[in-house]
Parts: structure tokens; C-alpha cells; sequence
């Protein structure tokens, strides 16, 4: 009788084991998904950006003495997001696109005859336009990818993340020029 009695225990120890494995890694799952869907959902603004950098690029170069180093990094980097094939390849390279577009937008300032011109305003405003709604999805997939990390990271997920091959995942940043807040200027 203490024989079967052991078995017992011991079979519900190993089904409870089991069990949590289970619980673990299908919470790994989910969270690694949501990431995915939330990368998605940045995606298909990234890639309509990506598609209006060589208007923008082919408009600014018209203006005589712009800093062509600028763009030709910003099409080399936009080549390189269109053949970027998983996410945290994207994630970098979308990163150094923000920071390029930004200094390009900062430098067209002390251009008079490129803030004139009304193919780069169209251009810039598009531009801009896309970069509010990528900021509104890059909250959700930063939020998406802080979950995802500390899942990985909490124990006992660590353990079966690590089994797995789970790694952290990289956020989209947020760069210092958007920090900054200089007030309305007049």
C-alpha cells in the first residue's frame, strides 16, 4: 500500500513538473509572439519611410553643397533595412535611419531655397507624418520587448529560455534630439 502511495506522489510530482514546464514555455511563446506582432505592426511604417528617403534624397541633392556623406549613409542605410531579414537587424538599422533623417531635417534648415522648395516640404511633412505614428508603435513594441526581456529573465523561465535559445531582444530608442524640448520658437 505505501508502495502504490508513493507511486502516487510521484507521478503527481512529475505531472506538476511537467505542468510547469509547460505553463513556462507557452508563456515564452506568448511573449516572444507579441514582440513579433508588435514589430509588424512598426514595420509597415518603417518600410513606407524607407520608401520616401530617395525622394528625399534625390530632392536635397539638387541643392547645390548639401553634406552628400549624409546621403549617401542614409541610402546605404535604407538598402541595408530592405534586406534586413529578422527583427533586431531592423531595430539597429531603423535606429541609425532616426538619427541620419534627423540631421539631414536639422541641416535642410540652413538651406533658404531646399525649406522653400515644395517637393521637400510635401517630403518632410510625409516624413513626419510617418515618424508620429512610428513613435505611437514604438511604445507598444518597446513595451512588447521590455515584457519579452524580463520574462527571459525572471527564474524559472531563465532556465528553458536559455534551453531554447531565447536571447534579449533591442528596443527602438528614443534619440537625445527627441528629448530635447527647446520651447516654441518665434
Amino acid at each position: 500500500m505505501e508502495k502504490i502511495v508513493a507511486l502516487v506522489i510521484l507521478g503527481l510530482i512529475i505531472l506538476g513538473i511537467i505542468s510547469l514546464i509547460i505553463n513556462l514555455y507557452n508563456r515564452l511563446v506568448m511573449l516572444k509572439n507579441n514582440v513579433s506582432k508588435s514589430y509588424s505592426n512598426i514595420d509597415v511604417l518603417l518600410k513606407q519611410r524607407a520608401e520616401e528617403i530617395p525622394n528625399l534624397v534625390k530632392v536635397v541633392k539638387e541643392s547645390e553643397r548639401f553634406e552628400s556623406e549624409l546621403l549617401d549613409r542614409l541610402t546605404r542605410l535604407r538598402t541595408d533595412y530592405l534586406n534586413s531579414r529578422n527583427i533586431e537587424d531592423k531595430v539597429q538599422v531603423n535606429n541609425d535611419i532616426e538619427k541620419t533623417l534627423k540631421s539631414i531635417i536639422a541641416i535642410s534648415e540652413n538651406y533658404p531655397d531646399l525649406k522653400t522648395n515644395a517637393i521637400f516640404q510635401q517630403l518632410h511633412s510625409r516624413v513626419s507624418e510617418l515618424e508620429d505614428h512610428i513613435a505611437d508603435r514604438r511604445e507598444f513594441y518597446n513595451e512588447s520587448v521590455n515584457m519579452y526581456n524580463i520574462g527571459i529573465a525572471e527564474f524559472p523561465n531563465l532556465l528553458l529560455a536559455k534551453l531554447i535559445g531565447y536571447k534579449e531582444k533591442t528596443m527602438l530608442y528614443i534619440s537625445e534630439e527627441e528629448k530635447k524640448y527647446d520651447g516654441i520658437q518665434f
